[in-house]
C-alpha cells in the first residue's frame, strides 16, 4: 500500500511539473552563443553544484515520503562506480631556473682593455667577442710570449738531454754493478781457497813434526846412535819448514794480491752504486716529462694566439663583468662570468612527505612563462635545509633536457614530476577513502544496503586513488561519508 502511495505521489509531481511547463509562454529563439569549453575548475564547480541539487531533491523527496507514511531508504547517498584505468602520481611544485655550468674568464695578459662588448644580462653565442685588448700592448705581450716560448723550448731540450745522460749513467751503473758483483764473488772465493790450502799445508807439517818427536822418544836411550842424530836433524828441518815453507809463502803473496784486487773492486762497486742512486734521483719521471711537454706546448700556443680579443667558448648569459674599458687587470684576474643556457636546470625543494616518492631519473614537465619543456630529476641532496617557514626541505635539481634560447635564468618555473604510473588499476575518487582505527575503508552500496569494506590504497593523483586490495571494478562507492552513515543501513544510491 505504501509503495502504491509513493508511486501516486511521483506521478502527481510529474503532472504538476508538466502542467507548469505547459503554461509557460513560448519565447523567441535567440541566436546561439558560441560555447567555450569549461576549464578544470569550472567543471569541478558545476559537478559539485549538480551533486548538491540532486542530494537536495533526494532529501526533499525522502522527507515528503516519510511524512506520507511511506517506507523507503534511511538515507540517500552520492555514489560513483569504481573503474579500471590508468593513473599517474605527480608532485606539483615550483623552483628557480638556474645553470648547471658557470664559466669564469680570466685575463691571460696584463694589458689595457680596449673595449668591453657585453654587459651583465646579455646573451651571447659561442665565438662572440667579449673583450678586446689594446693592439700596441698586445704586440709587446706577443713578443714576450715568443721569448717565453724560446726559453721553455730550451729548457725542455736541456731537460731531455740531462735525462738521457742520467739514463746512460744508470744503464752503465747497472751493468758494471752486475759484473763487479760477480768478480768480487770470484775473488773472495779464490782468497778463501788459498787460505784453506795454507791451513792444510801448515797442518800437514805440524803432523809430520809430531811424528818425528815421537820417534825421538823411541831413540832417546841411544843418543849417540845414527838414527837418533838423523831424527834430530829432521825435527829441525820440519821446524824450519813450518816457518819458511816456500809454497805457503807463495800462496800468502797471492792472497795479498787478491785482497788488493778485492778492495779495488769494492771501491769501484761503491762508485757505481753512488752513480746509480744519483741517476735514479735525477731521472725524469713520465709525469714530469708529460708536464714539461705540456708547459712547452702551452707556451707555443699562447705565442701563436694573437691575443687581440677574448671570445665566448659557448653560448650563455653574462652574469658578471669585472673588466672596464680603458682599464687593465693583472694576469689571472677575473674578467667576467658566463652562465650556460645549454646546460640548465630548475632547483626545487622537496618536503619530507614527498621525499619517498621522488627518485633520480624521473620525468618532469617544466613550464617557464607560457612555454613547456621536458626534464629529468638529476640530483637529490643528501642533507636537508630549512626553508623560510623553518621546515626541513631537501634541495633537488631538475635538468631541462630540451632547452632553447627562450630559457631565462633566475625566473620561477612550474614543475610537475611524474613519480609513478599504473595501468589497469582499480580507481576511485580520493574523497571516497576514509580512515578509522582499523585503517582505510570505503562504503559501497550492495542491493540497497550500506557495506563497509577495508581497502589498501596505492598511488594517487589530485582526484583519484588506486585501490590495490579490497575493491573490484564496477562497485557503487559512496563519495561523501558522514557520521550519519552506519554499515548495514538501507540507502538509496545516487550515481554521479
Amino acid at each position: 500500500m505504501s509503495d502504491k502511495k509513493t508511486e501516486e505521489t511521483k506521478n502527481q509531481a510529474l503532472e504538476i511539473t508538466l502542467t507548469e511547463e505547459g503554461k509557460k509562454p513560448k519565447k523567441e529563439k535567440k541566436p546561439k552563443k558560441e560555447k567555450k569549453p569549461l576549464d578544470k575548475a569550472a567543471r569541478k564547480k558545476r559537478r559539485r553544484i549538480a551533486a548538491v541539487i540532486v542530494l537536495a531533491i533526494a532529501a526533499g523527496a525522502l522527507v515528503v515520503k516519510n511524512r506520507m507514511g511511506g517506507e523507503g531508504p534511511q538515507a540517500y547517498v552520492s555514489t560513483t562506480q569504481s573503474l579500471v584505468g590508468e593513473i599517474e602520481q605527480t608532485i606539483n611544485t615550483s623552483g628557480t631556473v638556474t645553470t648547471e655550468k658557470t664559466k669564469s674568464y680570466f685575463s691571460d695578459v696584463n694589458v689595457k682593455i680596449e673595449s668591453v662588448s657585453v654587459a651583465a644580462g646579455d646573451a651571447v653565442n659561442s665565438g662572440d667577442v667579449l673583450i678586446s685588448y689594446n693592439a700596441d700592448e698586445i704586440a709587446k705581450e706577443k713578443q714576450l710570449a715568443n721569448l717565453k716560448t724560446q726559453s721553455a723550448d730550451g729548457s725542455y731540450r736541456n731537460s731531455l738531454q740531462s735525462n738521457n745522460q742520467k739514463l746512460g749513467d744508470l744503464n752503465e751503473a747497472n751493468i758494471n754493478i752486475e759484473v763487479l758483483d760477480q768478480q768480487i764473488a770470484e775473488t773472495e772465493a779464490r782468497i778463501n781457497n788459498l787460505e784453506n790450502w795454507i791451513e792444510k799445508k801448515k797442518s800437514d807439517l805440524a803432523y809430520e813434526g809430531a811424528l818425528l818427536q815421537i820417534s825421538i822418544l823411541d831413540w832417546q836411550n841411544q843418543p849417540d846412535s845414527e838414527e837418533y842424530m838423523n831424527l834430530q836433524k829432521l825435527v829441525q828441518l820440519n821446524s824450519y819448514e813450518q816457518q819458511n815453507n816456500e809454497e805457503i809463502k807463495g800462496w800468502q803473496e797471492e792472497i795479498d794480491a787478491q785482497n788488493k784486487v778485492l778492495s779495488e773492486l769494492k771501491e769501484y762497486r761503491s762508485e757505481m752504486k753512488s752513480q746509480k742512486s744519483s741517476a735514479e734521483a735525477g731521472q725524469m719521471t713520465s709525469g714530469a716529462k708529460a708536464e714539461l711537454e705540456a708547459n712547452t706546448r702551452t707556451q707555443q700556443l699562447e705565442a701563436a694566439d694573437s691575443l687581440e680579443s677574448l671570445t665566448a667558448a659557448e653560448g650563455g648569459v653574462v652574469t658578471e663583468v669585472n673588466a672596464v674599458e680603458g682599464g687593465s687587470l693583472a694576469a689571472g684576474s677575473q674578467l667576467l662570468k658566463l652562465e650556460s643556457t645549454q646546460d640548465v636546470m630548475v632547483r626545487i625543494t622537496v618536503t619530507k612527505y614527498d621525499l619517498d616518492k621522488i627518485a633520480i631519473g624521473q620525468n618532469a614537465t617544466i613550464t617557464i612563462g607560457s612555454k613547456e619543456y621536458q626534464g629529468k630529476v638529476s640530483k637529490i641532496n643528501k642533507m636537508a635545509e630549512k626553508n623560510n617557514s623553518g621546515a626541513a626541505v631537501v634541495g633537488t635539481e631538475i635538468k631541462i633536457t630540451n632547452p632553447d634560447s627562450d630559457v631565462i635564468l633566475g625566473v620561477e618555473a612550474k614543475v610537475i614530476i611524474s613519480t609513478a604510473q599504473e595501468k589497469g588499476a582499480v580507481l576511485i575518487p580520493v574523497t571516497a577513502v576514509n580512515v578509522d582505527m582499523g585503517g582505510e575503508f570505503v562504503y559501497v552500496v550492495e542491493n540497497g544496503i550500506l557495506v563497509k569494506k577495508p581497502v589498501v590504497t596505492g598511488i594517487s593523483s589530485d582526484t583519484m586513488v588506486q585501490v590495490t586490495e579490497g575493491l573490484g571494478e564496477g562497485e557503487q562507492v559512496v563519495l561523501d561519508v558522514t557520521p550519519a552513515l552506519v554499515e548495514g543501513m538501507t540507502v538509496m544510491a545516487m550515481p554521479q
